[in-house]
């Protein structure tokens, strides 16, 4: 394929109009919680809001919102920073942290009173009372406004975690690339942290060659990698342990383009499996079959989780369930809504959540198989499509 005729870059950046789709949704929320704006400091939604991507600290960074005006607060050292993103908002700044002046007094200046200002719930203590002494006159609210608001994503939002999916896929296969061209070389198997590593790079250096615009957040793409028992602890980091032959592993990946996550997980048999690996990567996979039919329109969040994880429970594995089947993904990688028994929130086509089941056998290993799904108008859809099957991920010897 010559210059002439190949594709475009994948531009990473959301344009203007998807930001005032995004504000306007939010704004037509204001009323119905009884507010006359909202202020949030949480990175995520000042992402969400003005498409500005900020490494957070000590400096506040926030957006004012109203029915008429976006108003971003950065530190001075961010203004080149928000205007070469083209932050879709007013910019307001302070001039330093801690400073002689309170940093929200420049926002104060910049809006009118408002008498309900919705805040977001997590915002600090600290945060809350710099706010509240720069606007005196103001009752803040707390409100899971913008929260709820991210539940359903725009096309524009989807295409970015469809591309997501798409690189996270091309790191398992990576994954499993290099164990396979150590297992044929004749040399050591990787470690843990060696495959860690090799799929992250795969999937950044995948990004930067592909892509225009790449939004740099704390996390672009990787995993956690854990074999044998240490794949046991849901959440335990890569380690220097080496890969041994006939050993349960675990690649739980994921990447992030334009800030939207995907996250995809396979649980993988170095050699044939024992009757026991069989028994347990099967339910695992049924577990996760089931609870994929049940993510639907309609459908509550507790409702689709107690169906996905009583094939767990009736297989008479129960005892090694450590978690819920999944949870929201958006701007962040945990985000709710959470599939679990203690959320009611209904399912809507647009929302995308994670579907994965696990088990986890102390001193043995843990077998978990995970998809960011999107919610359609008629079920759902899996964004990650890397094989699930046993006999797909085992790597003979």
């Amino acid at each position: 394929m010559n210059a002439d005729t190949a594709p475009a870059p994948f531009s990473q950046r959301l344009t203007a109009d998807v930001y005032d789709r995004i504000q306007a949704r939010v704004r037509d929320r204001l009323p119905r919680e009884g507010l006359d704006a909202i202020v949030t400091d949480d990175p995520e939604d000042v992402s969400y809001l003005t498409g500005f991507f900020h490494h957070p600290g000590e400096r506040p960074v926030a957006v004012y919102l109203d029915a008429d005006r976006a108003v971003l607060l950065v530190p001075e050292l961010e203004r080149q920073h928000a205007q070469e993103q083209r932050a879709r908002a007013e910019i307001v700044t302070f001039a330093e942290y801690p400073g002689i002046e309170n940093p929200f007094a420049p926002l104060a200046r910049a809006i009118p009173v408002r008498r309900r200002l919705g805040v977001t719930t997590l915002v600090t203590q600290h945060r809350l009372a710099m706010m509240s002494a720069a606007l005196p006159a103001t009752e803040f609210v707390p409100t899971e406004l913008v929260t709820v608001a991210r539940y359903v994503k725009f096309p524009e939002e989807v295409a970015l975690h469809r591309e997501a999916a798409r690189i996270t896929d091309r790191m398992l296969e990576a994954g499993v690339a290099l164990i396979r061209e150590a297992i044929s070389s004749g040399g050591e198997l990787p470690s843990e942290a060696e495959l860690a590593s090799h799929v992250g790079r795969d999937g950044v250096g995948r990004m930067y060659a592909e892509h225009e615009d790449v939004v740099v957040i704390s996390f672009l793409a990787g995993g956690l990698v854990y074999a044998g028992a240490n794949s046991a602890i849901p959440h335990g980091l890569p380690s220097s342990y080496r890969l041994r032959p006939g050993d349960t592993f675990m690649l739980s990946l994921g990447a992030a383009v334009g800030g939207r996550f995907v996250e995809g997980e396979r649980t993988f048999v170095l050699g044939e499996p024992t009757a026991e690996q069989r028994r347990y990567h099967d339910t695992v996979r049924l577990a996760q079959a089931t609870g994929s039919a049940a993510i639907a329109p309609g459908v509550r969040c507790a409702d689709s989780n107690a169906q996905c994880l009583a094939v767990i429970r009736d297989a008479g594995l129960g005892e090694y369930l450590r978690h819920r089947q999944g949870h929201g993904i958006g701007l962040g990688m945990h985000e709710p809504p959470w599939l679990e028994d203690g959320d009611p929130t209904e399912l809507e086509p647009g929302m995308i959540v994670s579907n994965e089941p696990g088990i986890y056998i102390p001193g043995h290993a843990g077998y978990r198989i995970s998809d960011s799904m999107l919610v359609t108008a008629s079920g759902s859809e899996p964004l990650t499509g890397f094989p699930r099957s046993l006999e797909a991920c085992v790597i003979p010897l």
